[in-house]
């Protein structure tokens, strides 16, 4: 007859030894995490309640100025060219990438590797020269316009460069990898045994599609929209050479406040009003993307 004996209360060396270990594995991230992200969030954040010197710097002054400047109508429309562009962005990449991504996810495996070096083969040439790039193909003589004169399709050159349409197609150019690659890893762990049992019930490719592989891949989705999303949104590169002086973003407004104006407080306060514009996304991530180790 076994005898049921009660656990020790006090645990053992061994199971303390055990329960710390965790906290010893994450500790030099913590370490890293504090350094080099809490500690410069921290002094932006203080920054932004500061005034500005006279010859640039920061005064020792604490005020809430700096963001009742950005109630301006000129910030606040800048901000809202911003989050457009941002989505716009994200809304292409995704009706591009996603395509590309289910392609390559249902090739054969030899395949497979080929396609995704093809895909961020731009990430190996400087992310500049691929952006000045751009300016040779939508200038006024660039390859668009002369090719559209030759073929008798307009008469004059189109008014391409430095425009809200060359800043968008410059951030689509440089941020689609970022859509196309975690909606792969999504579609290529996807069992599409499921679109086959679909069929068999009588739906159509647009019903499988809407019903079963959009829901099951959503977390692909989510992601890459995240990760074109928050660059793009405070991009100043792109929009500084293709959109010149006609379009600006706020990433713009935030290198000439601390480069050129020497503001460094409100280019602060707006730093930090970027950074909760991107956790906005990212909190929506953390919900239904299933993050969370007990919602599956």
């Amino acid at each position: 007859m076994t005898v049921w004996k009660p656990r020790d209360s006090h645990p053992s060396s061994r199971d303390v030894r055990d329960v710390k270990t965790p906290a010893i594995l994450i500790l030099p991230a913590s370490l890293w995490l504090a350094l080099f992200f809490l500690l410069p969030l921290a002094i932006v954040l203080l920054y932004s309640f500061l005034q500005r010197g006279t010859y640039g710097g920061v005064i020792w002054a604490f005020t809430a100025d700096n963001y009742r400047r950005l109630l301006n109508p000129i910030y606040l429309g800048v901000f809202w060219r911003s989050l457009q562009l941002a989505a716009l962005t994200t809304v292409i990449c995704l009706a591009i990438g996603y395509p590309l991504a289910f392609f390559i996810a249902t090739r054969p495996p030899r395949w497979r590797n080929v396609l995704l070096i093809l895909a961020i083969l731009p990430f190996w040439t400087n992310f500049l020269i691929r952006t000045y790039a751009w300016i040779v193909i939508l200038r006024d003589e660039g390859l668009i316009n002369t090719l559209w004169q030759t073929l008798h399709l307009i008469d004059e050159p189109l008014d391409l460069l430095f425009t809200p349409f060359a800043v968008t197609v410059g951030l689509i150019y440089g941020y689609l990898p970022f859509m196309i690659l975690p909606l792969y890893a999504t579609l290529e762990r996807f069992d599409f045994s499921l679109v086959e049992a679909a069929q068999d019930l009588g739906a159509n490719d647009l019903r499988t599609l809407r019903r079963v592989v959009f829901p099951l891949t959503v977390r692909g989705i989510v992601a890459g929209s995240i990760l074109v999303f928050i660059p793009a949104l405070g991009a100043f590169i792109t929009p500084d050479i293709l959109g010149g002086a006609k379009t600006v973003m706020v990433g713009n407004v935030i290198q000439n406040q601390f480069l050129q104006a020497r503001n460094w407080p409100f280019g602060s306060a707006l730093s930090i009003l970027l950074m909760i514009l991107v956790l906005i996304p990212v909190s929506i991530y953390f919900r239904p993307a299933g993050l969370n180790p007990d919602s599956d």
